[in-house]
């Protein structure tokens, strides 16, 4: 017993340093919404500075400047310190408003990019600067133990856990006590009322970004005593304090703070089980613990961390569609041969690794780009089909082709895996789940000598027909006939993900990766579509891991790291991570590739690349989010849309000038026979939350063909019944398509059953063109592509949206948007159509355009529930309308009885008023 107490104990020094760093992840978080990677990197810069000053020396991290300032001698302790973190606090001001600040509107993985971005500067300066050879500090705290019978306790760690705690608690207490603090926190709710209020947010973040990094400053200088400085240890301490910071919830200072110290300490208790338990593990315990916390939390909760308010947001990026795909692969395919045919030596070998990091980096495309989900596993799940590979062609005899593919099919489940987080959880939090599983695997796995041995995995020669294709070695290396297999398998790659990207199966994923409640709502299966993205990136990823296998013929950890995946992440992003072209020129520019060869080669040194790497993606998130292929496509996709533009401003009656007025012929194939039974049927429908009851025993048929308007005053309850009815909201009661009951359907397949909805919040694609949004709700609905294809063009010329169908919904007016939304709706083909205020944003003459495109859609049968504040429209479009207030069924009836009734008056107008508006 006294063992575990003793290494619980000592883990009290590496849990107090995840303990600051986990405060300030969560001080920069609530003031600014950033998820700060770069927290270890600065704590490393700050560890680096403090020893420096301590031999006499300021360091100075600036490429070209003397690497330290002689100071003259060792200004003392104190000294040392306090100006480490001023120096480290200012470092932290300066960062916000270069980079952060600008990306305040930015979406939140582009903050988050940005940071690793400079991760990866700092961890890199550090290696040119200082080197990797670990650097011994002085002690700060007494190294003395006190013993308390057979436990000896580290004066050192209790001190140091001793001040992160009270670090802790003052910041606790300013935070919850001071004017400041009550700033901070209204800020962080809301930016918008912090302007109302004369508030500045800017200066209120820039107050708190000191305070956070200068916390991580004061960590980097009191862990550098205990643990040797060395620039990757110190980096990757950033994952068990992201788990601490998701245990504090990213918004108690204190909650995290002890969450890092637990942290620590079952660490230490981890790194003793697996020495003295014969069947656990020999390595990798102790990773697993941030990352099982961490599932404990987001996971099996399921519960959102808090998020940050904010004025405006904007998008990823739109992914653009592929036009041309037979001239672009022919002419991509017969440049790579070209190049590997005119280049030997140190040259084919950079582009050879450019084409195998290609095909890594499209994986992300897929993942990230298409589906929108954030994964720091990719580059893991490449090194676990490399690992595999061995095995399954020496041992278990597969051959080439065979045992590759086996290999990127384990790869793929590998990544359903690493995906089904993504199921509970959104955004970045994936992000924390999936860095910890790659750091978890990579200690488990790959650093593992036990299952991949001291000298690695050695990877046989692939051979095909007889025909030996490996790499080769001597004065051949590297072969030809290699690169050409390399050549091949990015050509297939790339042509698969462009295919991907204009299939049915991409737009499900860019609709999910947009707004996966609207996608739900036109028939999209969100868990199915995440799983198949993850599965589909991590089958990609594991082609592009055994490639490197093969090009490396030894597999060891190192390629495979989680810092190299960082890396990977940041280039890809830099490239563009949301098209195939940027998965291709992210290969050019990895580390190793042609790009880095040639500024080897002509420049005679290319250590800085990484450094370069890092600032560039800075420089990208914050200048061209879209990374470096971004513009190509925006000149591309503005240029097709004026020759479109010019055609349809073609001869009068063509038809792309002669059908946007609503002409053609509405058809609704999908409507069923009902035999005499209503369309939809509501019956006793409640919605509660908590104690409050939203809507109470609602109940109303729709006929087939006709039009229900559902009115009330503010917070009736009409779109909180719109919930109900179509499977957003939990309620009680019962919902009907015809004799079909759904109360157990999600919404998706409500939608697929033959009902559909818009929102009031619009909530379209913003990256899709117009056709493009219109086309997720069409093939959501497994109707074939002709039909597909019918049921959008109709759509478009029905509500007048021909001439802007290849425009970025995202570039549209409100009304323009609106007549999106109930395009994408119906071209479900639905039964029943349930629309929230439709009319918003449309003046009284493009209300009364749309009263008679929907009432056409109602004369095609389809049943309509209408919620809407435009009175005049719902009293002259209507059948039958049904009242709400409060929750509950004021009136019901024709339009004519509605309006004449007194307690409706009463509800809009109050009871003084009631007799006079009924009159």
């Amino acid at each position: 017993m006294s063992d575990h107490l003793q290494f619980v104990i000592l883990g009290l020094g590496s849990g107090a340093v995840f303990a600051a760093l986990a405060l300030a992840v969560v001080v920069v978080y609530r003031s600014s919404g950033v998820f700060n990677f770069a927290t270890g990197a600065i704590a490393l810069y700050a560890a680096y500075t403090y020893a420096f000053l301590r031999q006499g020396e300021f360091l100075v991290m600036v490429p070209g400047l003397p690497t330290t300032i002689p100071l003259g001698g060792d200004p003392g302790l104190l000294p040392a310190i306090l100006l480490t973190v001023a120096v480290t606090a200012l470092l932290g001001a300066l960062l916000y408003v270069a980079v952060f600040r600008p990306l305040r509107s930015a979406p939140p993985l582009a903050n988050a990019v940005a940071s690793i971005g400079l991760m990866v500067m700092f961890t890199e300066l550090a290696v040119l600067r200082v080197g990797t050879a670990p650097l011994s500090v002085a002690p700060i705290f007494p190294v003395d133990a006190w013993t308390v019978g057979q436990v000896r306790v580290p004066q050192d760690r209790v001190y140091f856990a001793v001040t992160v705690v009270g670090m802790a608690l003052c910041l606790a207490a300013l935070y919850r006590f001071t004017r400041f603090g009550l700033l901070t926190r209204a800020s962080a709710e809301t930016e918008k009322g912090a302007y109302v209020s004369g508030l500045s947010p800017d200066r209120i973040a820039i107050k708190n970004w000191m305070i956070g990094t200068g916390a991580a400053g004061l960590a980097g200088i009191l862990i550098a005593p205990i643990v040797p400085l060395a620039p990757t240890a110190y980096t990757l301490f950033i994952v068990p304090a992201l788990a601490a910071a998701v245990l504090g919830r990213f918004s108690s200072v204190v909650g995290a703070t002890l969450a890092g110290l637990a942290i620590g300490m079952l660490q230490s208790e981890a790194t003793y089980l697996q020495s003295s338990v014969d069947w656990l593990p020999s390595t990798g315990l102790v990773e697993l613990v941030p990352l099982a916390l961490i599932l404990l939390v987001l996971v099996v909760r399921a519960r959102p961390l808090p998020s940050r308010g904010a004025v405006t947001v904007s998008s990823l990026g739109r992914a653009p569609r592929p036009h041309r795909l037979l001239p672009s692969t022919v002419l991509g395919a017969g440049l790579g041969a070209l190049a590997l045919m005119v280049t030997s030596g140190v040259w084919r070998s950079g582009l050879i690794t450019s084409l195998v990091f290609a095909v890594i980096a499209l994986s992300l495309t897929v993942v990230m780009g298409f589906a929108g989900q954030v994964s720091l596993a990719q580059l893991t799940i490449a090194g676990a089909a490399g690992f595999l590979l061995g095995p399954f062609s020496a041992d278990l005899g597969l051959p080439f082709p065979v045992a590759p593919l086996v290999a990127a099919l384990v790869a793929a489940a590998l990544g359903v895996v690493v995906g089904l987080p993504a199921l509970r959880i959104r955004g970045l939090s994936v992000a924390v789940v999936t860095l910890a599983l790659a750091h978890a695997i990579e200690a488990i796995w790959f650093r593992n000598s036990s299952i991949v041995g001291a000298a690695g995995v050695d990877i046989p020669a692939p051979s095909l027909f007889g025909w030996d294709l490996g790499i080769g070695g001597g004065d051949g290396y590297p072969r030809l006939r290699f690169g050409f297999l390399c050549l091949a398998v990015l050509v297939l790659v790339a042509l698969g993900v462009a295919l991907l990207r204009r299939s049915p199966l991409g737009a499900r994923m860019l609709a999910v990766r947009a707004n996966e409640r609207s996608a739900s709502a036109v028939g999209i299966n969100v868990v199915r579509t995440k799983i198949t993205a993850f599965a589909i990136g991590a089958f990609v990823a594991g082609i592009g891991g055994s490639l490197f296998a093969y090009q490396q013929t030894n597999v060891s950890f190192e390629p495979f790291s989680t810092l190299a995946g960082l890396s990977v992440l940041a280039i890809v992003y830099l490239a563009g991570i949301t098209s195939v072209s940027g998965g291709i020129v992210a290969g050019l520019l990895c580390s190793g590739g042609i790009v880095f060869v040639a500024l080897s080669e002509l420049a005679g040194d290319a250590e800085w690349y990484p450094v370069a790497v890092g600032f560039a993606l800075v420089l990208t998130v914050l200048l061209n989010p879209e990374g470096i292929t971004g513009p190509v496509h925006a000149m591309l996709s503005s240029r097709r849309r004026a020759s479109k533009a010019g055609e349809a401003r073609g001869p009068v009656g063509s038809a792309a000038g002669s059908r946007t007025d609503g002409s053609v012929a509405w058809s609704a194939p999908r409507v069923r026979d009902l035999a005499g039974l209503p369309a939809l049927s509501v019956r006793g429908v409640t919605v509660r939350y908590g104690g409050v009851v939203a809507v109470r025993d609602v109940g109303f048929d729709v006929a087939r063909g006709s039009i229900v308007g559902l009115i009330g005053p503010n917070g009736a309850g009409k779109t909180t019944l719109i919930d109900a009815i179509s499977g957003f909201a939990p309620a009680a009661g019962s919902v009907y398509l015809g004799a079909e009951e759904i109360d157990d359907l999600p919404p998706y397949r409500r939608s697929r059953a033959g009902m559909t909805r818009t929102f009031q919040a619009v909530e379209l694609y913003e990256d899709l063109s117009v056709r493009e949004n219109v086309v997720v709700g069409s093939t959501a609905h497994r109707s074939t592509r002709t039909d597909s294809h019918r049921a959008v063009v109709e759509v478009l010329d029905l509500l007048g949206l021909t001439e802007v169908a290849e425009v970025a919904a995202g570039e549209l007016s409100q009304g323009q948007r609106q007549l999106v939304s109930i395009a994408r709706a119906l071209a479900c083909r639905p039964d029943v159509l349930l629309l929230d205020e439709p009319a918003g944003g449309l003046d009284s003459r493009e209300s009364q355009w749309l009263g008679d495109k929907l009432r056409k859609v109602s004369d095609a049968g389809i049943a309509i529930v209408l919620v809407e504040h435009d009175m005049h429209l719902v009293l002259n479009l209507c059948d039958h309308i049904e009242v709400l207030d409060f929750g509950e069924q004021l009136a019901s009836g024709p339009p004519d009885h509605v309006r004449r009734d007194p307690a409706v008056a009463a509800a809009y107008l109050g009871s003084a008023h009631a007799e006079v508006a009924v009159s």
